[in-house]
């Protein structure tokens, strides 16, 4: 069930969720310690119990220095890095099975959105009794002709391929319930992840919704999604996983993480059990 929506409120008391936000990273130095700041900030103010995770893709700069310093000042915070670049497929797929908490929310870590919004998107996950809020921007001017150019085709072409209507299947800002997580088996090592895994999820027959948000573009270093190598792979996987995205079936094994993947600080030296 899919459904499109500018506002909905009412009165009643919302429970406080647990709270698991993760961050892909490939070389974001730049960017960790002012979007990990403004998510403890945020989430301090929604959850009682939460998680922020920093999944370091194999970067070359001092993104994991940097994600391990801020985990040794809070255990609330974990890095987890690849020895191995896993694009992003491979990231957030590793932040998915990282995660312990019962809302799952991805981001970039450039904050394309206001972290403040997922207030209003926990409101809407509660009064809509959703599985799953996709946000969509209102805006995108910013990006310029061609990259627009390039989504539009790109949300058109998964509409038709899969009988859903996203408005912005690939923007970093998605708020999952771990019951969708649990029920699915995610397997796109590119771009083509996010589609799967709301497509896969409506097939499953779970209730997703999107809202719109203002869009803030990066400012500092360089993003490659919307060069047309990242496209024509993007449209490559969707070919090869075409049946089993438009088909899902249960998850043949637990979600685990990948045996090249370092976290940090470990579980027992964070104090768990």
């Amino acid at each position: 069930m899919l459904g499109a929506l500018e506002e909905v409120w009412d009165t009643r008391p919302m429970a406080r969720p647990s709270l698991s936000l993760f961050f892909p990273a490939w070389n974001e130095e730049e960017y960790v310690e002012r979007a990990v700041s403004r998510a403890k900030t945020v989430l301090d103010r929604l959850s009682d119990d939460w998680e922020i995770i920093v999944v370091n893709d194999a970067s070359t700069d001092r993104t994991r220095e940097i994600a391990e310093g801020l985990s040794r000042r809070d255990s609330r915070i974990r890095c987890v890095s690849h020895e191995v670049n896993q694009k992003l497929g491979g990231a957030m797929k590793t932040g998915f099975s990282s995660s312990t908490k019962d809302v799952v929310i991805y981001s970039d870590m450039d904050l394309p959105f206001d972290l403040n919004e997922l207030e209003r998107a926990l409101h809407l996950m509660d009064y809509l009794e959703a599985d799953m809020i996709c946000a969509f921007r209102f805006d995108r001017t910013s990006e310029g002709t061609k990259r627009i150019l390039y989504s539009y085709v790109y949300n058109a072409l998964i509409s038709t391929a899969f009988g859903v209507a996203i408005k912005d299947i690939n923007f970093s800002f998605k708020v999952v319930h771990r019951r969708v997580l649990e029920s699915i088996d995610l397997k796109a090592q590119g771009s083509f992840i996010d589609a799967e895994l709301v497509v896969k999820a409506i097939r499953r027959g779970f209730k997703v919704f999107q809202m719109g948000v203002d869009y803030f573009p990066r400012t500092r270093g360089i993003s490659t999604l919307a060069s047309p190598q990242v496209i024509l792979k993007m449209v490559k996987e969707l070919a090869s996983l075409f049946e089993d995205t438009r088909n899902p079936r249960n998850p043949a094994r637990p979600v685990r993480l990948p045996p090249d993947v370092a976290a940090f600080p470990s579980k027992k030296a964070s104090g768990a059990p």
